[in-house]
């Protein structure tokens, strides 16, 4: 008779003794993972409080005063937001008056006199803007750094009869921007935001004329009428969370 084969036994066996390993290496590493985690009270990560979020803030507004050096620049501002959070997602509504200047350029004037000023031009500025939390609902150490964008419009104020009839009116803004809360209490935040607004000058066909006298125009009979500037605008804020 031909004697029988024992496979499967010894296959079983080191199956099972795989099993074991693989169990025990396991348990190891939960037992490691378990020794570098933090204790709930000793987290560097904390919750971010729900509520709507009031926000104080002063900055200051400068950038590009274009081509022709007649756009809105350089003052200070100061302004309230509304801020709540949708787990990373922030919402938010701002309004702003800056104390901003420009100069003023009379196109019927020869090259050398036609710019004077600057002169005080006050701009409103509002906004909607959504950001994304890089910490998403928590804090690190009481920090909560985000990135976001705005939409929203200028509205520059009254300014001293322009002869040219170029008036800064109500333009459209696009605003990217980053900053960082700090959260020193459960309801009390402090943070710093800087974004770079967006918008468009536009000017009168008079910068196309020239002056009597040197018939020398403010803008060339090739370029536009208008063009897109950029200003940093950096604000620090103190906000409550009701």
């Amino acid at each position: 008779m031909t004697p029988r084969c024992h496979v499967a036994r010894p296959t079983r066996t080191a199956v099972r003794t795989g099993a074991l390993l693989w169990l025990g290496a396991v348990a190891s590493w939960n037992g490691v993972s378990a020794q570098v985690g933090h204790e709930p009270g000793q987290s560097p990560y904390h919750d971010v409080p729900r509520g709507g979020v009031g926000v104080l803030t002063f900055g200051y507004l400068s950038g590009s005063r274009g081509s022709v050096g007649v756009g809105l620049s350089d003052g200070n501002t100061g302004g309230i937001r509304y801020e709540v959070l949708f787990g990373a997602i922030g919402a938010s509504l701002g309004l702003a008056y800056g104390r901003t200047s420009r100069y003023v350029v009379d196109p019927f004037k020869d090259t050398l006199s036609r710019r004077s000023g600057p002169v005080d031009n006050d701009v409103v500025l509002a906004d909607a803007g959504l950001q994304l939390v890089l910490t998403g609902r928590k804090t690190w150490r009481g920090f909560a750094p985000y990135v976001g964008g705005a939409l929203g419009v200028a509205i520059g104020g009254a300014a001293p009869r322009d002869s040219s009839g170029y008036r800064f009116g109500t333009t459209f803004t696009i605003a990217p921007n980053a900053g960082l809360r700090w959260y020193p209490a459960r309801r009390l935040s402090v943070r710093g935001d800087f974004r770079l607004v967006l918008w468009k000058l536009k000017y009168p066909l008079q910068y196309k004329a020239g002056d009597p006298i040197d018939h020398v125009p403010v803008l060339s009979p090739s370029a536009a009428l208008s063009e897109w500037t950029s200003h940093p605008w950096a604000t620090i804020g103190v906000g409550w969370t009701f």
